[in-house]
């Protein structure tokens, strides 16, 4: 009803005038629950959201228009369409009600949105019940119940917007937190209790809010951060950021298919899409429907995962060949390595990846970190392969900072990473501005793009910084300050460096020495190592609800105990690197595709070690233990701060 042009009147008129005679109307009050739906989460289900185009005209001069996020597809959201409908249907007076994803709350590409509101409202009252399953660690714990049960995965909120022309004074925005821990039914209970805005207000519950300049409400980011040197900077110039370029990595769109723990299964799987898709392309050239593929290709998830560039493929006929030199070893997850088919087409988004790991020669390390958007607490890892799109940070996206950049002069203008056997060029991905700021902080000192390099590592671990800065951290890149003395900087430096070392090499470090249930290991009889070594889910001891984290059951024939419980305080991309290992050295099968991703494929077929996966845990509880001693070694931070950080800018 929001679009202006009545393409039904015509075929339902008693419809239209139905519709004529309710936009006519004097509507003061909307309550609703909008769907929640930023877009479909497959092409395979051909169930895109329907597009409105005067009202999304309308959020892109609002919403958009006030933002400074650059990722703004999730503003889109149905229940986000339906905010800003709502807003304008009531025209100068009157109220909105909606239950929504309270997403919109605290999320970065929703600052315009906030901005906004706290304009056209002169009352805004929001009770957050919390709920977010797409969450982990602690914070999930926190999240738990859902009120919708297992009908939403995404927080959730109780949302009362207001415009009262005859306010006398200054409106405000009014939050409630429900509170951490609760179940569905204990959430229930308390929304029934309050009844209303009252009942909240007569517990004394409501927190008046006063945005920032950055439209935070909540967890407002210290304004201090801005004053050190951004860690990289996508729009505008450079500047004084360490970086000159970074990348997200890339999203396959298809991870079933792209990535696999047998080479040769990975290039069968590829083979097989490649082989349907072109018999796609062939069958619709023949029913001269090319330019309809989108809508008359078989949507079978047995045979293909599509995505909007592959339907785009399609509908310009333009086929696919397999190249056995784009299987690539990648990092997946954490402390798994897998193949990769590193090709443009197939891979949604490569993003640039190609110009940190080129997938011939060009040796690089790279510092992957929590998009700002994440919602499992900040992390970083150092890599040293090319990276699949969640390594730091689900589902946000992990943004990848390298030390060197590459250049390919010769490539051929037909495929992105064609002739990169030769014409590789490689540059220093740290900024000779960023180098200056650090070496004025310390005269005299020597200092170089390494150091700096692995200096950002071993701050980025700093306790003392992801705590002071833990608001500013969810929502944009690190800033690096420098700390006010060199042998701190040297410290930060060298344990960077150690940590960095201690990851990338993560399969070559010393097993811890676990005990083994069954006795000591060269007692065993082994027989044959592929079924005795075999792994199909490792899983804690204990019972549900009271879990043994010092014990693991490998398989049916191995148990390691007396795990040290401090090897868990290794955190990143929202978990234990230990819970990494035993969700990803596993036997999954997709459901869709019936595609089988074998973790035991890597230890037999490529490290020819059948014991890899329990030596793999082993070896990362000792990454673990090691990381945690370091971080513990690290100085406190003390830093350049206001004056003295601008007085070294200069």
């Amino acid at each position: 009803m929001y679009e202006g042009k009545d393409e039904l009147a015509l075929y339902m008129p008693d419809n239209s005038e139905r519709r004529t005679r309710q936009k006519e109307l004097d509507i003061r009050v909307i309550v609703g629950n909008p769907p929640y739906s930023a877009g479909q989460s497959s092409e395979n289900d051909n169930a895109a959201n329907v597009g409105y185009p005067q009202l999304d005209d309308r959020i892109r001069k609002t919403y958009v228009a006030r933002s400074k996020g650059v990722l703004q597809r999730s503003v889109y959201d149905s229940y986000i369409r339906a905010i800003r409908w709502g807003s304008d249907r009531i025209g100068n007076a009157g109220v909105v009600a909606y239950v929504t994803n309270a997403g919109w709350v605290d999320g970065n590409a929703a600052d315009g949105v906030r901005a906004c509101l706290a304009e056209e409202f002169s009352d805004l009252y929001i009770f957050h019940l919390r709920g977010n399953a797409n969450t982990s660690g602690e914070r999930r714990k926190k999240e738990r119940g859902n009120v919708f049960g297992g009908g939403s995965k995404t927080p959730v909120s109780i949302n009362i917007l207001i415009k009262n022309p005859d306010r006398i004074g200054a409106g405000g925005i009014f939050y409630h937190d429900i509170g951490d821990y609760l179940d569905r039914e204990q959430k229930l209970a308390i929304v029934r209790s309050f009844g209303s805005i009252g009942g909240i207000s007569k517990e004394g519950g409501w927190d008046a809010i006063t945005p920032n300049e950055e439209c935070d409400w909540l967890d407002q980011r210290d304004a201090s951060f801005s004053k050190f040197p951004p860690i990289g900077v996508k729009r505008g110039d450079v500047g004084n950021s360490l970086f000159k370029n970074f990348t997200l990595g890339v999203m396959t769109s298809r991870d079933v298919w792209c990535f696999n723990a047998s080479n040769r299964a990975l290039q069968s799987n590829i083979n097989e899409t490649i082989g349907f898709f072109n018999s796609e392309v062939d069958r619709l050239v023949g029913l001269g429907s090319v330019k309809d593929a989108k809508e008359l290709v078989s949507r079978d998830s047995r045979r293909i995962s599509w995505s909007r560039a592959l339907l785009n493929d399609a509908t310009k006929a333009k086929k696919l060949e397999f190249d056995s030199s784009k299987v690539v070893l990648a990092n997946y997850r954490p402390f798994t390595r897998q193949y990769m088919y590193f090709d443009r087409r197939l891979n949604e988004m490569v993003y640039q990846m190609h110009q940190v790991f080129p997938i011939v020669g060009g040796e690089n390390r790279a510092i992957a970190l929590t998009a700002a958007r994440g919602k499992a607490g900040f992390s970083s890892l150092m890599i040293n392969s090319i990276a699949e799109y969640c390594i730091a940070s689900t589902p946000a996206g992990s943004q990848c900072f390298p030390l060197y950049l590459y250049d390919q002069h010769d490539e051929a203008p037909g495929d992105l990473f064609e002739g990169q056997s030769s014409g590789l060029q490689r540059r220093d991905a740290i900024t000779d501005a960023g180098l200056a700021h650090f070496q004025a902080a310390y005269p005299g000192e020597e200092i170089t793009k390494e150091d700096l390099f692995y200096y950002v590592y071993g701050l980025l671990h700093s306790p003392d910084y992801r705590d002071r800065y833990a608001d500013n951290l969810t929502k944009e890149l690190p800033r690096i300050p420098a700390v006010k003395t060199y042998a701190d900087f040297r410290a930060f430096a060298d344990a960077g460096r150690r940590l960095g070392d201690l990851h990338v090499n993560y399969e070559t470090v010393e097993p811890y020495p676990v005990t083994y249930k069954q006795g000591t290991p060269e007692l065993w009889n082994v027989g044959d190592p592929k079924a005795f070594y075999r792994v199909t889910k490792m899983k804690f001891g204990g019972k549900r609800g009271d879990t043994d984290k010092t014990t693991v059951i490998y398989n049916s024939n191995i148990t390691m105990t007396d795990i040290p419980l401090e090897a868990y305080d290794y955190v990143v991309n929202g978990k234990p690197a230990l819970e990494w290992v035993m969700e990803r050295q596993v036997v999954k099968t997709d459901k869709a595709s019936g595609i089988v991703n074998d973790a035991n494929d890597y230890a037999n077929g490529t490290m020819g070690d059948p014991a890899y996966p329990l030596d793999l845990f082993r070896r990362v509880i000792t990454v673990s233990l090691e990381t945690m001693k370091i971080v513990k070694s690290l100085p406190k931070l003390d830093i350049e701060t206001g004056k003295d950080a601008a007085k070294a800018a200069e």
